[in-house]
């Protein structure tokens, strides 16, 4: 009852501002999840970052709209040292922070603010680096940013300098994902002279495209276009976030002229969707691998031997026939084909059951029971875990293996899967954040991401040599070498069940103008208009 009540509650929300659309240029997404909170930088999931960075902030650097090019943000300009180990930023002059109902911002965005925003998730003595009991900089701890930085210096007001302990190659890509939002330094000392240090993530403060007005937990979330934003005000005057997390409902909703952009449609409906004459639908290979991560601190699942015995009792066109429906390819590396240096020679753990049942013997491994976790949200790199899941399922039960199936909240199911104590294999996905392949092998399957964004726990050093080796290099031939001879490696290992990539579906109202599909699967709405 409550979940109906809550849809209940978004539909009645999104009908009654669709209706203000005459008035005043309103445009409805209807959104998978509702966010974890709006400062980015503690999260990694892409239903939060849409619902905070994207809208709400900007960074040093941006991402090119539909592009992974990267383009001058709040840094008008930048300089990297010969040897790559400093990176000045010249930062742009006149921007505001938004004033809100809460907050009337004093002075102008400044090199304060950027030290501010990297210094409370690098130092662990800074008085917002647990702002909530618990708090875990997920990001910038995965990527080794402890580790990289040297010191961040402010030059002037309009200048910072970023001292690195080493070259690393993508690091102006990194500056522009997520987790580099900038946030405001004066906000920040306001609430903790207010002692309200936690509002920092439930009422939020940034320079970007779209301001915060409200949140109605689980249902809806409110923006207006920022009128100060120092690219211009946004074509549409209010932005609004209808919380739909049933795929048909959406589909639904968008049909019915309820919403005017709807994320992620089942796969049995993209056809019929295609042919709707209202309706355009957008589409593009994903920069994503969906997967499932074995827990190697917990035996058995320690043994690679076992792993790649798991993996090999997986039907995985059974699993793309299913749950994909013509929209996925089978994975084999942890990173997709489009991306560069992915390494095509390697071949796939073949489906054979009895070999697998027979390995799981040799290993020692009998009356094996375990977990699977299936994500209770879709993604593009995985429609439905809990099919997924049942089917997986089904597969280990014929070499012996007993499941449960388990799941959790969006925000606790990432929460508990990071533990280094969890039970079984965690059913989850990715999307590129940059474009490079550091992003998904040293975020992902990096020692430094223990505990953290590498939900498989996999800290095996040959590996961790390799992909460090491959930040410190010039370029990206450089590199490319590096990365294939890490692809080996972690297919021999197998800390993970690689299952798929996909196409990525949008559908949207054609009174949608301008938008771009993201290959980084991002949802922006910076320069997107709707006719009358």
């Amino acid at each position: 009852m409550k979940i109906k009540t809550l849809f209940g509650a978004a539909l009645l929300a999104s009908t009654m501002l669709m209706a203000g659309a005459a008035q005043s240029k309103t445009l409805v997404y209807c959104s998978e999840g509702s966010p974890e909170g709006f400062d980015p930088a503690p999260y990694t999931a892409g239903t939060t970052f849409n619902a905070s960075s994207r809208p709400i902030y900007n960074r040093l650097v941006e991402f090119e709209r539909g592009t992974t090019n990267t383009i001058p943000g709040l840094a008008e300009s930048w300089e990297v040292s010969a040897d790559g180990t400093e990176i000045t930023f010249k930062l742009r002059k006149g921007v505001k922070f938004q004033t809100t109902a809460y907050f009337t911002p004093s002075r102008e965005f400044n090199a304060d603010d950027v030290i501010f925003t990297f210094a409370r998730q690098w130092k662990k003595d800074h008085p917002w680096n647990q702002y909530t009991a618990g708090i875990a900089w997920e990001y910038f701890d995965g990527m080794d940013m402890p580790a990289l930085l040297k010191d961040i210096v402010k030059v002037d007001d309009h200048t910072v300098k970023f001292v690195l302990n080493r070259p690393e190659a993508p690091f102006l890509a990194n500056m522009a994902m997520d987790f580099a939002s900038i946030l405001s330094a004066e906000y920040a000392a306001k609430l903790e002279t207010d002692g309200k240090k936690e509002l920092i993530n439930q009422q939020p403060v940034g320079t970007g495209p779209f301001m915060f007005v409200d949140y109605q937990k689980d249902a809806v979330i409110r923006y207006k276009a920022n009128p100060d934003y120092f690219n211009g005000k946004q074509p549409i005057d209010d932005l609004v976030f209808a919380i739909t997390t049933d795929a048909s409902v959406r589909t639904q909703k968008l049909r019915a002229g309820e919403c005017h952009v709807a994320p992620y449609p089942n796969p049995a409906d993209i056809a019929g969707l295609k042919e709707d004459a209202n309706l355009t639908m957008m589409e593009q290979e994903g920069l994503n691998v969906g997967y499932l991560a074995y827990n190697s601190l917990q035996a058995p699942f320690d043994n690679p031997k076992v792993r790649k015995a798991l993996n090999m009792a997986i039907n995985k066109q059974a699993i793309l026939d299913a749950v994909f429906q013509g929209a996925g390819t089978a994975a084999k590396n942890p990173i997709p084909p489009t991306m560069w240096s992915y390494n095509d020679d390697i071949k796939d753990d073949p489906y054979d059951p009895e070999a697998s049942k027979k390995m799981l013997e040799e290993a020692g491994v009998k009356d094996l029971k375990m977990k699977i976790w299936a994500m209770p949200v879709q993604r593009p790199y995985n429609p439905d875990a809990r099919k997924m899941a049942e089917l997986i399922q089904a597969d280990f039960a014929k070499v012996g293996v007993g499941v449960e199936i388990v799941s959790y909240e969006w925000g606790e199911y990432l929460e508990r899967s990071k533990a280094k104590d969890r039970d079984g294999a965690v059913l989850l996905g990715w999307t590129g954040d940059n474009g490079d392949p550091d992003n998904f092998m040293a975020v992902l399957l990096g020692c430094s991401a223990v505990g953290g964004s590498n939900r498989a726990q996999w800290c095996h050093q040959p590996f961790e040599d390799l992909i460090q080796k491959a930040k410190i290099l010039p370029n990206n031939d450089a590199r490319e070498p590096v990365y294939r001879e890490a692809q080996v490696i972690f297919k021999e290992q197998a800390p993970w069940a690689t299952i798929a990539h996909s196409v990525v579906f949008m559908p949207m109202s054609k009174k949608v103008m301008n938008y771009k599909m993201d290959p980084l699967g991002s949802h922006r709405f910076d320069g997107v208009d709707i006719s009358e």
